[in-house]
């Protein structure tokens, strides 16, 4: 690969993963600081409060499919920058203004109303940032170190999600509980603003990618109405293996990474400092270990790794869920170690769910399926495992909500289709003796080049 072809590579990852970044910083601090957000903008301060909080928390996923469903056929149709340019602008302004919602005690039912709104808005742009970045990143990867590359956009995603913790903790540890209950919560939010302002800039100077530009040079993009019609019908299979794997990695995703503050305050009853600093420790690991497994996944394939993630976390996450309970060392440990069996999943989810689909419906199918999956068992994570905690005393839900949501994963994992190594040009589904074919036929690969 030339050196401007690097140079072009290195900055369509880093224009996919801000806007990840800024995306998890939003559902980092929100969840980190649920506790303030909910004694400012909920009346009351008990425990129906910290639910309308968290229920904020799943509005968000609710409308995700939405849109998944508007952004994902129109970036099929005029490409994945420009839609990828307004899902940016849009999550990063909805984050900002949660941070300007005036408390309960001056604009009453406003307040929760324009939280319920604002996350509306950020679940519609996110419902388009994900499937669009990760269908960015494929395409400009090149096939042999899909894996490797794609990585980064979750090494954004765990960015973004340990900037949270680390400014939550901050703010924490240096301001009392009046000054974070009145003002102190919303300084994390604000700082979503010139996120997305680079983002915005960095994705200003990346091109379309080349494998959407050969197919919209020839004029084989797909009209709106038939995109839905193609995947409900010819791509039936690779939507509902999508909509399995999701379910493990986003149930265990929301439930360890996201709701584990909330649950050692309220269910365990540690330290707000200590329950922050848990997940932070892990967070790091995983984050450093990320490109090792992407590149490992480019060697051995995305469904070994999958299987093997799976099966490991349905085994040991009950009885590290107990040695979570013990201590706050057994807490750090414990996260760590689910979070490490997590974390093939993570690494390698860039690489193979675009891959699952053609060219022609790749946005819509990655960024539909996903977030369907997503809106129903990911985001509703947090509030169910709260609310079934309430009801039953059984400090252990979270484990077996884990441990069911991967079981579906792993029978999921039998039907995908190994792509490792496989180009994603083309209007037939990689890895299938249709797309070789045509590939064959296209010839030789595309350069990654700058369009003058």
């Amino acid at each position: 690969m030339s050196r401007e072809s690097k140079t072009v590579l290195h900055r369509a990852i880093g224009a996919s993963a801000i806007g990840n970044a800024v995306e998890w910083f939003d559902y980092g601090v929100y969840a980190y600081l649920a506790t303030y957000i909910a004694k400012s903008l909920f009346p009351g301060d008990g425990e129906s409060g910290m639910v309308y909080t968290l229920l904020g928390f799943a509005v968000s996923f609710l409308i995700r499919p939405v849109g998944g469903m508007v952004w994902g056929p129109l970036g099929d149709r005029i490409g994945r920058k420009r839609v990828l340019a307004t899902t940016i602008i849009l999550m990063a302004a909805s984050t900002l203004a949660v941070g300007l919602i005036p408390s309960f005690e001056t604009i009453g039912i406003a307040a929760p109303i324009l939280l319920y709104v604002l996350r509306m808005i950020q679940g519609l742009s996110a419902g388009g940032e994900y499937g669009g970045a990760a269908t960015f990143m494929a395409e400009y990867a090149p096939d042999r170190k899909r894996g490797f590359y794609g990585s980064f956009l979750e090494v954004g995603t765990l960015a973004g999600f340990t900037l949270g913790n680390l400014v939550a903790l901050l703010l924490v540890n240096v301001l009392d509980d009046a000054s974070m209950n009145s003002w102190g919560w919303r300084i994390p939010f604000m700082i979503a603003g010139p996120l997305g302002l680079i983002g915005m800039y960095l994705r200003s100077r990346v091109e379309e990618t080349p494998v959407f530009r050969e197919v919209d040079s020839k004029d084989e993009t797909e009209e709106v109405s038939g995109v839905y019609r193609d995947l409900a019908t010819k791509y039936l299979r690779p939507v509902l293996t999508l909509f399995g794997l999701v379910i493990a990695l986003n149930v265990v995703n929301y439930s360890l990474i996201s709701y584990t503050p909330t649950y050692l305050g309220s269910a365990l009853g540690m330290e707000k400092s200590d329950a922050l600093l848990v997940p932070l420790i892990g967070q790091i690991a995983m984050l450093c270990t990320l490109p090792f497994l992407g590149a490992l996944s480019d060697r051995i394939g995305r469904k070994p790794m999958w299987m093997f993630s799976c099966a490991a976390m349905m085994i040991a996450v009950i009885p590290v869920y107990h040695l979570i309970g013990s201590s706050l060392t057994g807490a750090i440990v414990g996260f760590a170690i689910l979070g490490m069996l997590y974390a093939p999943q993570l690494a390698t989810i860039s690489a193979t769910f675009p891959a699952m689909f053609p060219t022609i419906v790749r946005f819509a199918g990655v960024a539909i399926g996903y977030n369907v999956a997503t809106s129903i068992f990911g985001g509703t994570a947090p509030v169910i495992n709260e609310s079934l905690i309430s009801a039953t005393g059984d400090n252990m839900i979270p484990a077996y909500y884990m441990l069911g949501a991967c079981a579906v994963g792993l029978i999921a994992s039998f039907f995908l289709i190994e792509t490792k190594g496989v180009s994603l040009r083309g209007t037939q589904v990689p890895g299938t003796p249709e797309a070789i074919e045509e590939q064959r036929e296209l010839g030789d690969p595309i350069e990654v080049v700058a369009v003058k």
